[in-house]
C-alpha cells in the first residue's frame, strides 16, 4: 500500500524515538520485570496513546494504519514496551472508543489518552484460556449494578493497570450473545489483583491475575 506523507513522517518520528528512548531501556525493564513507565510518559506527551481517539477526547484522531506503524516501530526495539502500548491503546482505549456510551467515553478516554491511567483488557481465564464461550466469570445484575464473580489470568498490564475492559457472561443460555463487556476501575469494591506471573521473555510487560468477588 502507499503511505501518505503524514504516515511516512509518523514512522520516521516514532522510529527515531524508539531507537533513542525505548531501546536503551529494553534490557533494564526486562531484567527488573517492570512496566516501561518512562517510555509511556513520553508516548503520552507525543500524543501517541489515544491514536484512534477523536481529538475532543484528547486523542490523536488517526486510524488503524497509524496504530500499526507505531506498533511496528516499538516492536522493532522492545517487544515488552510494544505489548504494553498495544494493550493500553488497542485492547482498552480503542475498545472503549468503539463500544462505550458517550458518558463513559467522556469519563475514561481523556485520562487514558493523557497517560494518567494505564489500561488493560481481561478475557483469559484459568479454565478457558481465551475461549470466550468457555469463560466462567459471571456478571449478575443486582438492581442498577452488576456483580462480577470470577478470575482472569495472564492479563497484560494487570499488575499496574487502572482501568480494565472485562468480559463476563451475563446470560449463559444465549451463548455468544450472552457475553458482555464491563469497564472496571482498580478501586471498585470487590476487585483485587492476584499474583504477578514470571515469564521467560517480555518481562518488561507485566502480566497478572485479576480477581472479582
Amino acid at each position: 500500500m502507499e503511505f501518505t506523507n503524514e504516515q511516512k513522517m509518523l514512522r520516521e518520528t516514532v522510529r527515531s524515538f524508539a531507537i533513542k528512548e525505548v531501546a536503551p531501556l529494553a534490557y533494564e525493564i526486562d531484567r527488573d520485570e517492570r512496566f516501561p513507565s518512562e517510555s509511556f510518559k513520553k508516548l503520552a506527551d507525543m500524543g501517541l496513546l489515544g491514536i484512534t481517539v477523536p481529538v475532543e477526547y484528547d486523542g490523536a484522531g488517526a486510524g488503524y494504519t497509524e496504530m500499526c506503524i507505531i506498533a511496528e516501530e516499538l516492536t522493532a526495539v522492545c517487544a515488552s514496551t510494544s505489548a504494553c502500548w498495544c494493550t493500553h491503546t488497542d485492547l482498552c482505549i480503542d475498545n472503549i472508543r468503539r463500544n462505550a456510551t458517550e458518558e463513559q467515553m467522556k469519563k475514561y478516554l481523556p485520562p487514558l489518552c493523557r497517560g494518567e491511567h494505564i489500561g488493560g483488557m481481561a478475557m483469559t481465564e484459568p479454565s478457558a484460556g481465551s475461549d470466550v464461550m468457555s469463560m466462567r466469570l459471571r456478571a449478575d445484575r443486582k438492581g442498577d449494578e452488576y456483580i462480577l464473580n470470577g478470575t482472569k489470568i495472564f492479563i497484560t498490564n494487570g499488575p499496574v493497570g487502572d482501568i480494565f475492559v472485562v468480559y463476563a457472561k451475563t446470560a449463559p443460555e444465549k451463548n455468544a450473545q450472552g457475553v458482555s463487556a464491563f469497564i472496571v476501575e482498580k478501586d471498585f469494591p470487590g476487585f483485587s489483583r492476584g499474583k504477578k506471573f514470571e515469564k521467560m521473555g517480555w518481562r518488561g510487560s507485566p502480566t497478572g491475575e485479576l480477581i472479582f468477588e
